[in-house]
């Protein structure tokens, strides 16, 4: 091997290992909700709670998001159990009418058209099928947030979407029926 060529391969090799474990790992922030919640609690039996009881859909069909104080505050307005975290609820947020500054999971970039209540209507999804068992969850996980663009790495790549489409029949896979 000659000397130019060992040298290339030198500063190569570092560079190309940074680029595919170091830069990932720099990329993104943890981040912590406000809050910790359990959606075990909030769905189990005794409480009988669905996903769309919290993050139902507006009149126009699109998903309302993550709820407000006020729909906490319907169950919460003083503390049931004897949580920390559901006493922090009810003296920080509800009984103050303060908006809880949740950090989304997922964020489409605006050019990125997803319909939920289609996917859940027609096409019949379950909120599992794509967000996995986020009901079972005893506590919230981090936010992985992207330094340079701020939003929050998904959990939903469009890869997914597509081999979903592809494997129902349902709907196009032309680039325009997702981004506008």
């Amino acid at each position: 091997m000659t000397r130019p060529l060992a040298a290339f391969l030198a500063g190569l090799v570092p560079a190309l290992a940074f680029g595919w474990l170091g830069f990932p790992r720099l990329l993104h922030v943890a981040a912590e909700q406000p809050l910790q919640f359990s959606h075990q609690v909030h769905t189990s039996e005794a409480t009988g709670l669905g996903c769309d009881d919290c993050h139902g859909f507006r009149s126009d069909g699109e998903l309302a998001g993550i709820p407000s104080a006020a729909s906490c505050a319907g169950c919460h307005a003083e503390p049931i159990g004897d949580s920390t975290e559901e006493r922090r609820l009810v003296e920080e947020f509800v009984a103050p009418c303060r908006e809880i500054p949740w950090l989304a999971y997922s964020r489409q970039p605006d050019h990125v058209y997803f319909p939920h209540f289609a996917h859940v209507t027609s096409a019949g999804l379950a909120c599992e099928d794509c967000h996995g068992p986020h009901g079972a969850s005893a506590s919230l996980a981090a936010v992985e947030i992207d330094r340079i663009t701020g939003y929050a790495r998904g959990q939903i790549r469009m890869g997914e979407c597509e081999e979903c489409h592809r494997e129902s029949g349902r709907g196009t896979l032309a680039c325009i029926g997702c981004h506008r």
